[in-house]
């Protein structure tokens, strides 16, 4: 019975070949694991909200969880939309301890929630541990850095245009015809990824379907051109963007 759940659990880990147990060896990782504790999350409730106080990292084993930041003016940008395997988190620096975006639950979600305090102690006991946490941590502002990157360099058809490289890169499905994302979104929930109105996205889709690089079926996006999207914001290739950078 142990032996089953525990071969669960490894599978996954291993379903986000991008998220964050794949920083860490085997043994690293158990670890980190020791310190969480279960939680279930409904669609449609939050994890915190922007501004509350700080001081738990949350682990997602499964569903999907959307990063959500408020402007003074009340315009959400959604930062991302995390999956299974990947980490939501705010670092506490003993100066600010609030959250600064909100966390809504996208689908029913099963997490392991890990207290900031309970991480530190393992930070100081495990040298090699931290060194391989630091190294997810720069991993992250990297991801940050490059989406704001690709919207002030290259405005709003740049920005679109990353958005979908990694969308492709974190939920794509390659097929004879090009890649399909499997997640579904509305052009509304797109125009919030680069902070446009709807109706630019629009334009901007249909631009993009008239030249042949992408297709809209059933609601989902498929992308027929990759290399016409990179053309457009200028994607720089691997390795010196990696998909653990260019990710949604």
């Amino acid at each position: 019975m142990r032996e089953t759940a525990r071969k669960a659990k490894n599978e996954v880990r291993d379903c986000n070949p991008l998220g964050v147990r794949h920083f860490f060896t085997e043994e690293q990782f158990v670890r980190l694991e020791e310190l969480m504790y279960p939680k279930r999350a409904e669609a449609g409730s939050y994890l915190f909200w922007e501004g509350e106080a700080a001081g738990k990292l949350y682990y997602l084993r499964s569903g999907k969880v959307k990063l959500r930041k408020s402007t003074a003016e009340g315009k959400d940008f959604t930062l991302s939309i995390l999956q299974a395997g990947d980490m939501v988190w705010e670092p506490e620096n003993g100066m600010t301890a609030a959250y600064s975006f909100s966390a809504e639950v996208l689908e029913p979600a099963e997490l392991g929630v890990i207290q900031w305090r309970d991480l530190e102690i393992l930070l100081y006991r495990h040298g090699d541990f931290a060194v391989k946490f630091m190294n997810w941590m720069a991993i992250v502002h990297r991801i940050t850095d490059s989406k704001f990157r690709d919207l002030l360099l290259y405005g709003k058809p740049g920005a679109l245009a990353s958005t979908l490289i990694r969308l492709a890169n974190s939920y794509g499905v390659a097929g004879e015809e090009g890649i399909r994302i499997s997640l579904k979104l509305t052009n509304a929930e797109l125009a919030d990824f680069i902070g446009t109105s709807r109706e630019s996205v629009n334009r901007m889709l249909n631009g993009l379907k008239e030249e042949g690089t992408i297709d809209i079926r059933k609601g989902r996006i498929h992308i027929l051109n990759l290399q016409a999207l990179r053309r457009i914001c200028r994607c720089p290739a691997c390795p010196a963007c990696p998909k653990e950078v260019c990710r949604i």
